[in-house]
């Protein structure tokens, strides 16, 4: 038993198999794309010929002396006892080698089969050109041997019509030089040529071609790392430029490229390389030109229609004029037809005198309180809203500020709207706004209706206001005219069903009709830069359907159409006529009173807003000066410069406060408003500010955190308002204290030089007849001759006689010293004054 178990058992060898070798191939691609596979390598299995019995295993090389028999293979030679006490590592490391030993010796095996097969293969070959050879040799001399009369048929077959025999039967004449023979039957010896020049080293290659080249399509190590097979295949555009090169190697020079002509539109004012660009010309070659043509102009500078269609001529070119009409989108006077109109809500805006109850009666008919919104209780923008009455009709207000700095927002709401109702309040009667918003009502030749307002405070007289409106030319209903009035009290909610029912009744009378089934045409009525959604533009639908995602373009700016708003705050997929909505999507903020108009496409949007922001850029170029000395004349003024920076929260209250600050300018001083624009105080603009040392004026805005490092930094003053009369009243006692207090002159006497004499060694005293007044001493003088004023001075020294005094009087005569002058002459006249200084206002 013992026998047994120490008998070790006949173990094989521990290892792994490989019979798959894996790689990575980096293959390439055109336009310097590159991709890495991972191919395999199947292990090449070995077949022999039909009919045969599997090789057997070859044996190792003869001895020089004659073995008695061959030595046993080596897979079977005995295995390896275990030594005594071996460990299991070392048992582990000792079959591992014995494995790789095993793979070795099986690899040699492999490699010296694949050789003993490419001989074998490369003897066939041989072999089998050689049979060819002499298969045609023999063909050819079977051919010559053969007689005439079996060559005759192919002689005739082969000859021409001129070389038939004749119809009497004489023989043909002789064959041709080259007389074709027939033939063996052997198939394609061309193909066996091939075969015989092609390398048989490698029998994969030859079973695979015998195999109909099935798998070529394959991707294997072979191949990828061949340099025949594996270069990358050349892209048709790198085909068609080697083409070329070796067309223009062999050809000599290529020849010159047809020049192709193009249609060159071309606008009233175009840059130079915005033409060069539509001519596909370099801009240098026409600055060239018109330097030619000797005009100085660099690529940037703009030129106008005609010196660009002598260019475009010049490079031989079509030129296609357009004019503005053309290119930019003008107010549309197409009228809809009749048939397609449908009727539309009135579109009411509500103006009067500051604190005379627009707001509060807008409150009152919507149900909301939007005075608590508004800093000081004052509007300062327009706000519109939509309002559906019992009838369920729907009506649109406008609520227009009343100051006095508001002025372009009134006259915009008075533009845009079908009915102005003009709230007077019943205490207070015609104020200067309400006399401005009458004026406004008339240019813009709407109907108007008077709401008296405020009839419950105890000292109201709505009829004193009637009267009162008749200075104006507003007659309303009870005194004669046409012009409807109410009597309301937005507070305690009275008589706003009357005011509804004359607005209804109005409007009926205008019949007031759109067409919602066309493009949409609106007005901008307020624009503002939001920090979450961007430029936000508040519009009034005139005609049309404004979807979303409407291409549009409003003033030099163009977008599309992302969200539309409505006055309740929530988002429509649509607006009809009269309907005021906010509209996203735009790519800046454009001013109040633009048209927003919807465009077919992007590129006809982004067209006319190029167009509209160069000429706006042209107009701002003509303003500035444009020569030195225009230039040093202005430096030269006088007067005083007062830079702000303006920063608000809506683009109409941008407008009203440069408005505002250019009223305050006089010829003493003047506001120069750096820059004014919408949204917060940003970096740039107190670097603005810290350069020309202007202060920052924020209306309703203030700076980002970074803005805040820089003012802190730069000790930029920075103001911030929310009623817009507190702006102006500061601004205006800050301009009166930069120009100081204000001098004023009071002249106390006059005098006239009879005689000079010399006082000391270098003064001079001139005796003085007083004509009218009293001289001081001490005070201002003025020495005129021939009313040219000579020196302007003070009187340091008063005698009368040899006594000094203080004054004096008309009708005495008295000797003065001036003080830096001794230009004195008989006959010149001296104007004695005095100066006060009082606080300055504007």
């Amino acid at each position: 038993m013992s026998d047994t178990t120490d008998t070790p058992r006949e173990r094989k060898p521990l290892g792994l198999k490989r019979s798959i070798d894996a790689g990575e191939v980096k293959q390439t691609f055109s336009h310097g794309r590159t991709n890495k596979v991972v191919v395999e390598v199947k292990r090449r299995r070995v077949l022999g010929k039909p009919g045969e019995a599997a090789a057997p295993a070859p044996a190792p090389a003869p001895a020089p002396s004659p073995a008695p028999a061959a030595p046993p293979p080596p897979a079977a030679k005995a295995p390896v006892r275990a030594p005594v006490g071996e460990t299991p590592q070392e048992r582990v490391a000792r079959m591992q080698r014995e494995a790789e030993d095993e793979r070795m010796r099986l690899a040699e095996e492999a490699r010296k089969r694949d050789e003993e097969q490419a001989r074998t293969s490369a003897e066939d070959a041989r072999r089998r050109a050689e049979d060819n050879r002499k298969a045609e040799a023999e063909a050819a001399e079977r051919a010559l041997d053969a007689p005439a009369e079996a060559s005759a048929p192919v002689q005739v077959a082969d000859a021409g019509e001129d070389e038939a025999p004749a119809a009497d039967g004489t023989p043909a004449p002789a064959p041709r030089r080259f007389t074709p023979v027939a033939r063996p039957e052997v198939k394609k010896p061309e193909l066996k040529k091939k075969e015989e020049k092609r390398p048989a080293a490698d029998p994969r290659a030859e079973r695979g071609a015998g195999a109909g080249d099935r798998r070529s399509g394959k991707l294997t190590v072979t191949r990828a790392l061949n340099e025949d097979e594996g270069r990358r295949a050349r892209s048709l555009a790198a085909l068609k430029r080697a083409r070329e090169k070796e067309r223009r190697s062999h050809g000599g020079p290529a020849k010159a490229r047809e020049k192709q002509v193009r249609d060159v539109v071309v606008p009233e004012a175009i840059t130079v390389q915005e033409l060069a660009n539509r001519m596909a010309e370099k801009g240098a070659d026409l600055v060239k030109a018109l330097f030619n043509m000797g005009l100085m102009v660099t690529v940037n500078q703009t030129i106008d229609q005609d010196t660009a269609e002598l260019l475009v001529e010049e490079f031989g070119h079509n030129i296609t004029r357009v004019s503005e009409a053309d290119v930019d989108i003008g107010a549309s006077d197409d009228q809809d037809a009749e048939e397609t109109l449908r009727p539309r809500p009135p579109v009411v805006t509500i103006m009067g005198h500051v604190d005379h109850g627009k707001t509060s009666l807008l409150d009152a008919l919507r149900g909301t309180n939007v005075v608590k919104g508004e800093a000081g209780g004052i509007t300062q923008h327009i706000g519109s809203y939509q309002v559906k009455t019992k009838d369920g009709q729907k009506i649109t207000f406008l609520d227009t500020p009343g100051h006095a700095a508001f002025t372009e927002m009134r006259a915009r709401g008075a533009n845009i709207t079908d009915i102005v109702v003009l709230v007077v309040a019943a205490d207070d009667g015609i104020m200067p706004q309400t006399i401005e918003a009458i004026n406004h009502t008339k240019a813009a030749g709407v109907p108007m209706i008077v709401a008296i307002n405020k009839i419950d405070k105890e000292d109201a007289n709505p009829q004193r206001v009637r009267e009162r409106l008749l200075e104006h030319e507003v007659m309303v209903e009870a005194m004669g005219g046409e012009t409807q009035d109410v009597e309301i009290s937005a507070l305690k909610r009275t008589g706003l069903d009357d005011l509804l029912e004359k607005i209804a009744l109005q409007a009926e009378l205008m019949e007031l009709k759109a067409n919602p089934d066309r493009d949409a045409e609106a007005v901008v009525i307020e624009a503002q830069l939001d920090k979450g959604r961007g430029p936000v533009a508040t519009v009034l639908i005139t005609r049309g359907t404004l979807k979303r995602g409407d291409t549009f373009v409003v003033g030099s700016e163009s977008g599309r159409v992302r969200a539309i708003v409505d006055d309740q705050g929530k988002q429509i997929k649509e607006a009809g006529p009269a309907m005021p909505v906010e509209v996203l999507g735009l790519g800046g903020v454009p001013g109040a009173g633009e048209t927003l108009t919807v465009v077919e496409n992007e590129s006809r949007a982004r067209e006319v807003a190029q167009y509209r922001a160069e000429k706006a850029t042209a107009k701002r170029t003509t303003l500035a000066p444009t020569n030195f000395d225009t230039m040093f004349s202005n430096l030269q003024s006088s007067v005083v410069e007062f830079p702000v920076v303006v920063k608000a929260d809506v683009q109409g209250s941008v407008e009203a406060i440069v408005n505002a600050l250019h009223n305050l300018s006089n010829d003493l001083i003047k506001v120069r408003v750096l820059h004014a624009g919408v949204g917060a105080i940003t970096e740039s603009d107190v670097g603005l500010a810290a350069a020309s040392r202007a202060p920052i004026l924020g209306f309703n805005v203030r700076p980002n955190p970074k803005a805040r490092e820089l003012v802190k930094r730069d000790q930029v003053e920075m103001k911030y308002y929310d009623v817009i009369y507190h702006l102006t009243e500061e601004i205006a006692k800050e301009m009166a204290g930069e120009l100081g207090p204000e001098r004023i002159e009071h002249v106390l006497g006059r005098a006239q030089v009879k005689e000079v004499f010399r006082s000391g060694k270098r003064d001079k005293a001139a005796g003085l007849l007083v004509l009218e007044g009293v001289i001081r001493k001490g005070l201002h003088a003025r020495l005129t001759r021939e009313d040219v004023i000579v020196s302007a001075t003070t009187i340091a020294s008063l005698r009368r006689f040899k006594d000094d005094v203080d004054e004096v009087r008309a009708g005495l005569e008295c000797g003065v010293v001036l003080a830096d002058t001794n230009d004195i002459k008989p006959g010149d006249n001296l104007e004695v004054f005095e100066i006060e200084e009082r606080e300055r206002t504007l």
